[in-house]
């Protein structure tokens, strides 16, 4: 087995975290509410996919791009993630800065994208319609600094024991992704009333300055709360299962075959 270079694993955490808040937050910003007119009716019905539908398609990012560059870069595309397996001793602390940061800009680059087509539509307004994560005002459903706090470190706990569970060799191998996905569609199902559901530094930093309306005066919560929560089951998850698994790395490993070019083919033939 050979590593990928740094550079292969930062440009898969950069696809990753783009496609997640891309794919995640445009669902809400786009598809959530959806009305079209009903002749018959004479009022609007409601077509878009609700609340269930932007859960289902966080769950779908990170289990397609996990399955596209898991296997290069570990599919993080979350510092708190990145963090989380760095305290369970399953990431080398000397990468997560890297990490981090490529993970926030590609999170920025999808919030960018998002603000420039939301803003195309005529009477759109992008301030506080870029699905941004917020309490008090700016919580869907009106919910407080603590009730906030608590449950984003929490489910980011939950989370952060999913994704170590999920790729432990004695897992049923391959189904990592399905798990992993399935359990941040869970989370929004719990948390979008909450928060509009964060659990990821990079998800709430990308939209929350293209939002505005008070989201990136409230950033502080949706990093200290994920990152907490993360460290906690890090730190936790040996003790709270018996599997200590410690010594193992989840950043990513490439086939030697998957780099090498058979021989008798021509390595500059187009594929």
């Amino acid at each position: 087995m050979t590593s990928p270079s740094m550079v292969q694993r930062l440009g898969a955490e950069f696809l990753g975290t783009f496609w997640l808040v891309f794919g995640g937050c445009g669902s809400a910003i786009f598809a959530a509410l959806f009305l079209v007119p009903n002749v018959v009716a004479g009022q609007s019905v409601q077509a878009g996919i609700g609340f269930l539908g932007v859960a289902l398609a966080f769950g779908l990012t990170v289990v397609t791009m996990a399955y596209a560059v898991g296997h290069v870069s570990g599919a993080h595309f979350n510092p708190a993630v990145t963090i989380g397996v760095a305290v369970a001793k399953r990431f080398e602390w000397k990468d997560v800065p890297a990490y981090v940061v490529t993970q926030v800009a590609g999170g920025l680059l999808a919030g960018l994208a998002l603000w420039a087509i939301a803003r195309d539509k005529p009477g759109f307004s992008v301030t506080g319609g870029m699905a941004a994560n917020g309490y008090g005002e700016n919580s869907p459903g009106g919910y407080g600094l603590v009730a906030v706090f608590c449950a984003e470190a929490l489910l980011t706990a939950f989370f952060l024991y999913v994704i170590l569970g999920a790729t432990d060799s004695r897992a049923p191998s391959g189904f990592a992704p399905l798990a992993i996905g399935l359990a941040l569609t869970l989370i929004h199902l719990i948390s979008i009333p909450i928060s509009n559901t964060s659990v990821n530094p990079a998800r709430s930093t990308g939209v929350a300055f293209f939002n505005g309306a008070g989201a990136p005066g409230q950033l502080w919560v949706f990093w200290l709360a994920p990152i907490i929560g993360a460290a906690i089951a890090g730190a936790t998850f040996h003790l709270v299962t018996g599997v200590d698994r410690r010594d193992r790395d989840i950043s990513g490993e490439i086939d030697a075959d998957d780099v090498t070019v058979a021989e008798g083919v021509d390595p500059n033939a187009a594929r």
